[in-house]
């Protein structure tokens, strides 16, 4: 027996050391032209005490972004039951449509930003099963209202299904599947992409149910179960490794979903000190995101923050976030 043990853990311990290897050591290619984007909340500016259309004229306009996930957020196109509201959703697509950018609308019940997932009042008491029903509901809504956009590259169901992470009622793979299946049914031409965290998962379910597998990225954080600031200890080649791996037993492409461009500290970003801010986001670190990102050999990436580098250029009168963001738009 202490012979067979013996021989299992050095097995094992060869298995860990080329898993080590394989993820941790070594470089990524670096793509020549990296298509860059940003994410983009209006709830999330006006949270911020921003005027969102403007503050979205201006990552148009001054920016120049050319590509962006825009949330379609359920509690903001259907405030009464049955009685749907676009108008700004349809201003959002329009402006960016007409200036010829790339969309990947991110639609569902958790489609980005704290609490996750947003969920109108009236909807929040009734069974999980009706819930579902009103959500495919929505989804038919807006797609059939949007596909013959050109501009929408790609759907987004969902943000991070896999992650248990925000206040959300619950979690259902099936759902996710019904989901999946009737945007591909509404609109057949166009990919579905899913994303997962980076750092907690290897993508594998967003693989499964997706077209095409979006990453977060996150470095510097505000860990609420230890009480601290951590930064993730992964090299660049670590998503990379991944990647290959979702390529080759998948067959999808990955891409960073959501780079980390904004703080994230103990507090949400609207009460939190810019002193707290500074600790895990300024230009300096913006600028090492960004040189993180470059090597781990993914050719497309939507930056997390524009909404805040905003705030700060017109509330803080500190642009140097936002004129640093211009040169990945030229």
């Amino acid at each position: 027996m202490k012979k067979i043990l013996r021989y299992l853990c050095i097995v094992l311990a060869i298995f860990l050391g080329i898993a080590f290897s394989y993820l941790f050591l070594g470089k990524a290619p670096e793509p020549k032209n990296i298509l860059w984007g940003v994410n983009f909340s209006s709830e999330h500016a006006k949270n911020l005490g921003l005027d969102w259309k403007k503050a979205y004229l201006a990552l148009l306009d001054d920016l120049k972004v050319k590509r962006i996930k825009l949330a379609l957020r359920w509690d903001l196109a259907e405030l009464e039951q049955g009685e749907y509201s676009f108008e700004d959703f349809d201003w959002q697509i329009e402006q960016a449509s007409s200036r010829n950018l790339s969309i990947i609308p991110v639609i569902g019940m958790k489609t980005t930003r704290w609490p996750e997932c947003h969920i109108p009042g009236w909807a929040q008491g009734l069974p999980k099963e009706v819930q579902q029903e009103r959500i495919l509901q929505l989804l038919q809504a807006l797609v059939l209202r949007y596909k013959d956009v050109p501009a929408i590259r790609a759907w987004q169901i969902e943000n991070e299904p896999f992650f248990p992470f925000g206040e959300c009622p619950w979690t259902d793979k099936e759902f996710l599947k019904k989901e999946v299946a009737l945007v591909k049914s509404l609109d057949p031409n166009r990919q579905i992409l899913i994303t997962d965290s980076g750092e907690g998962s290897f993508w594998t379910g967003s693989a499964r149910y997706g077209d095409i597998v979006g990453t977060t990225m996150y470095r510097k954080v505000w860990v609420q179960q230890l009480n601290l600031y951590f930064t993730y200890p992964l090299p660049p080649v670590f998503y990379w490794r991944k990647a290959e791996l979702i390529s080759y037993f998948f067959g999808k492409e990955v891409i960073g979903a959501e780079l980390q461009a904004e703080p994230w500290g103990p507090e949400l970003l609207y009460f939190s000190s810019l002193a707290e801010q500074e600790k895990t986001m300024n230009a300096e670190q913006f600028t090492k995101n960004i040189e993180f990102a470059k090597k781990t050999g993914l050719k497309e990436h939507y930056l997390w923050g524009s909404e805040w580098w905003y705030w700060m250029k017109e509330k803080q009168k500190d642009p140097s976030i936002w004129n640093a963001a211009k040169s990945l738009f030229k």
